[in-house]
């Protein structure tokens, strides 16, 4: 799979079923929002004041269940067998959906705002089982292509939803309700294809208390650091959008001069810039979990977010366009191209960030942690909205709050990647090297997902560690040469990732001893370690003679041992063929093609420092 297209996922039972449920389920719920908008905004004949008190109580309707069932819903999903869940889910949403027909029929506000509660009680209950589901069907390799594919086809669906809805009630309340009806069942049918998905936490004692429930879920969340920021991330994400869409409407109609048209015309571009970034993650990340992607995210958000702002500073004097007329407009091309890349870079954001919560938490908790991400993010909802009306009532025109939107981007993605410095650290690896260098990865599948294993490597070039790094899905703990550590810009970098500096014994012996004590206790812990067992970059080309010292590692903590080759960086850039530390020279190739391979793990007792370097000779082959 590391070598094909995430396209292919939507061929296979195990993941098409479940895409297609979840885009109807998307589809629905915003085809009846749009819907009730179209019929309490133009075919009752209220006053702008009901519209505008209908217009605030409805988010607050859908949002609600997510405060009180959301904790409810991770114990659901994690305690039953998912697949079941998401048939009753779906057959809820029938009946939902059955109650809408009786209200656009009627016109019956009361009815309609209670099934949007409905309606948000039924995405609250889905959206732990969404993002969980996904790691119990995919292999590591194609977890980011699968949320890729969720997030493209939920912001497609959304999309079109809205306009199917909006065009069915302006056709009368008989078509509107054929529609959501027929989706719901649709969605019910592609469910019943969905397989199997076992419990993961079988034997759960169920809280029936909400709000203890709810406490205890958060707890999950801030359990581990690397998740809670992800979530937090998340829930930023939310808010930044939050921010966007609710002075989406006025934004369309004073300062671009357009009509409903131009507003799902603006909503359309940024719907497609988010499922092609999101379809890009897969091969941007190679297949991996690449948070290095979210603070390229972030700062495409700032820029463009800011971008925004002057584009069109001031309310414009046109009135009424179609979308053509806008993008005709001084200025329209400008505009639309910052809708489409704020949507891509929010791809590059989200996605990654997603992965890395279904790959970092514990499975059995994965999705109350999901569900306590999602009480989070109702919360941050709220706090958009707020925020939005309070810099109104300041006097702020709606270009100044999106250009405040993008500041507060920038100072919290700063503030997030301070308390998580793993993502800056991932994402200069991840420019470094890919600027630098084109790589092929093979059998990085070998290296245990969880608990400690040594890795050893030959030494090539100054950027071993990165390409390493930047490659394994794990955090690896690498032990390098001090003077390497040392290095500007990239000690930032090996700082962050923990890395362990070590001196020969001549040379240091106190920092060698550390050393040795900091990888026992890095192994102990259940962490990845790496290291360099010929004890410096080589000279020619060729592997130098494992050193014993991989032996002393093992003698003290007996963990598996996976060797990895590093193919094609002698005579790259920082290899020593045409540079030497403090002397450099321009390289022979940039852009080289390389590749690191990994072979089969190797219990402590059978690998001494000799057997290992014969390993590592066989993986690398002849290409130096």
């Amino acid at each position: 799979m590391s070598g094909s297209s995430q396209f292919r996922l939507l061929g296979t039972r195990r993941f098409a079923p479940f895409f297609a449920t979840q885009a109807l389920g998307a589809f629905n719920d915003n085809a009846f929002r749009n819907a009730l908008v179209v019929l309490v905004g133009y075919h009752m004949g209220l006053d702008e004041h009901a519209v505008g008190f209908y217009s605030n109580i409805a988010p607050a309707l859908f949002i609600l269940p997510f405060f009180l069932f959301s904790a409810s819903a991770g114990q659901l999903a994690e305690k039953y067998e998912k697949a079941r869940i998401i048939r009753w889910v779906k057959l809820f949403e029938i009946a939902a959906m059955a109650l809408a027909a009786a209200g656009f029929w009627f016109k019956s506000i009361p009815l309609l705002l209670s099934v949007l509660f409905l309606m948000g009680l039924h995405s609250t209950v889905f959206g732990p089982i969404k993002y969980a589901i996904l790691p119990q069907t995919l292999r590591p390799d194609e977890l980011v292509g699968g949320n890729g594919l969720v997030e493209m086809g939920t912001s497609l669906a959304v999309l079109i939803g809205m306009i199917a809805g909006g065009v069915a009630m302006s056709s009368g309340p008989l078509p509107a309700s054929a529609l959501v009806i027929g989706v719901a069942l649709l969605g019910w049918l592609t469910s019943r294809a969905i397989p199997p998905a076992p419990a993961t936490a079988p034997d759960l004692r169920f809280n029936w208390n909400p709000f203890t429930e709810t406490w205890r879920v958060l707890g999950f969340v801030t359990r581990n650091r690397t998740v809670f920021n992800s979530v937090l991330g998340i829930s930023w994400f939310w808010f930044f959008g939050g921010v966007f869409t609710m002075q989406l409407p006025n934004y369309t109609k004073i300062f671009l001069g357009g009509t409903e048209s131009v507003q799902i015309f603006v909503l359309a571009l940024f719907s497609i810039g988010v499922g092609i970034g999101s379809l890009l993650c897969e091969r941007l990340s190679g297949h991996k979990v690449e948070i290095g992607l979210v603070p390229f995210g972030s700062i495409g958000l700032t820029v463009f977010g800011l971008d925004l702002y002057f584009a069109r500073p001031a309310a414009t004097s046109l009135h009424d366009l179609s979308a053509l007329a806008f993008l005709a407009a001084p200025g329209g091309w400008r505009i639309a191209l910052d809708f489409v890349l704020v949507g891509l870079f929010a791809g590059f954001y989200i996605v990654p960030l997603f992965a890395l919560v279904q790959s970092r938490a514990e499975r059995s908790e994965l999705s109350r942690v999901i569900a306590g991400n999602n009480i989070v993010n109702a919360l941050f909802i709220v706090a958009a909205a707020a925020f939005g009306l309070g810099l109104s009532a300041l006097g702020l025109s709606i270009p100044q709050i999106l250009l405040a939107t993008a500041v507060l981007n920038a100072l919290v993605a700063i503030y997030i990647y301070t308390l998580v410095p793993e993502f800056l650290m991932r994402f200069l690896s991840w420019i470094l090297v890919n600027t630098l260098y084109r790589i092929k990865v093979e059998d990085i599948e070998r290296i245990p997902e969880e608990g400690a294993a040594l890795l050893v490597c030959n030494h090539v070039s100054f950027m071993d560690a990165l390409i390493i790094g930047g490659s394994v899905r794990r955090p690896v703990r690498f032990v390098m040469y001090y003077k390497i550590f040392r290095i500007p810009v990239l000690k930032f970098i090996f700082r962050t990732a923990k890395a362990i500096p070590i001196a020969g014994r001549k040379e240091n012996p106190e920092l060698l001893e550390r050393a040795f004590d900091e990888v026992d206790r890095a192994l102990a812990d259940g962490e990845l370690v790496c290291i360099f067992p010929e004890g410096g970059l080589t000279r020619d080309g060729t592997i130098d003679t494992f050193r014993p010292g991989v032996e002393q590692i093992l003698a003290r903590r007996a963990v598996p041992v996976v060797p990895l080759a590093l193919r094609g960086l002698w005579g790259s850039v920082f290899s020593r063929r045409d540079s030497a530390l403090g002397r450099a020279r321009l390289p022979r190739r940039f852009r080289a093609r390389i590749g690191l391979v990994a072979g089969a793990p190797l219990a402590a007792t059978e690998a001494s420092a000799a057997v290992l370097e014969r390993r590592v000779r066989e993986l690398r082959g002849a290409d130096a």
